[in-house]
């Protein structure tokens, strides 16, 4: 696909940037209004995108360079290569830990917020995967299958050749999570539940396409890849988080 969008003077818009940006404000949206819906302060929603984002930002980077760490041993260069090298996982850790942190400054019941904007998250990775098609990373392996797509000017996946689309598969899942998680908002049993599945959703999710990525590079643990390898680890903290939160909630109703 085309990641330069279009040039006006000295600036060229890219899509990847451009559906970044655009998943950073819908996300922004969707959590404010959703503040307002549930009674939490939506005052605060600003304050926790932007320690999320810098976060997720930051925890993509630090594990991008933990899984390179061979080739960063051998060229110390790739640590200033800003542009390129980021893992969705550390982006999640990362802006799980901000969010954490910056509720814990204000004095903010963390499960609750952290229900009210993980659908926000979800959203925006699908518009961040839209992004990654254009740019024609994270692709996926070669077909001959009607699905197949065919990259001519991208920098990053191999061109003229038919690849699944994983990107657009993984927007497509990553909007579906965020319509599951919206619709069980309004039926769990406690906070922190929504966070919770959202982990066990997405990692169930990312687990399987990874057999579908072509982009074999990124590292393996095993005969996993590195990010199926943390997807045990993220579905397992879900459903304890998931059973955790039932509990506590059931605790705290039986107490009332």
């Amino acid at each position: 696909m085309k990641n330069e969008l279009f040039t006006i003077g000295p600036f060229t818009v890219y899509g990847y940037g451009l559906m970044i940006a655009l998943g950073i404000l819908a996300a922004y949206w969707v959590g404010e209004y959703r503040a307002k819906k549930y009674g939490l302060e939506p005052d605060h929603i600003f304050y926790f995108v932007i320690w999320c984002v810098i976060g997720g930002f930051s925890g993509s980077k630090l594990l991008y360079y933990i899984t390179d760490i061979k080739n960063i041993w051998k060229n110390p260069a790739l640590l200033f290569d800003i542009a390129d090298g980021w893992v969705v996982y550390g982006g999640i850790i990362g802006g799980i830990l901000a969010a954490m942190l910056y509720a814990r400054i204000k004095g903010l019941c963390f499960p609750a917020y952290f229900d009210l904007l993980i659908p926000s998250v979800a959203l925006a990775q699908g518009f961040g995967r839209i992004g990654c098609f254009l740019a024609g990373c994270c692709y996926g392996m070669e077909t001959d299958g009607p699905l197949g797509i065919v990259f001519r000017e991208s920098l990053y996946a191999p061109n003229g050749v038919r690849l699944l689309p994983t990107q657009l598969i993984s927007s497509g899942l990553d909007f579906l999570h965020f319509a599951a998680l919206v619709w069980f908002a309004k039926r769990k049993k406690a906070d922190g539940q929504v966070g919770g599945l959202y982990l066990i959703l997405y990692s169930i999710g990312r687990f399987v396409l990874e057999f579908y990525r072509g982009d074999q590079i990124r590292g393996k643990v095993g005969s996993l890849s590195t990010s199926q390898f943390i997807s045990l680890f993220t579905v397992a903290a879900g459903c304890a988080v998931f059973v955790l939160c039932k509990k506590r909630g059931e605790t705290a109703d039986a107490l009332k």
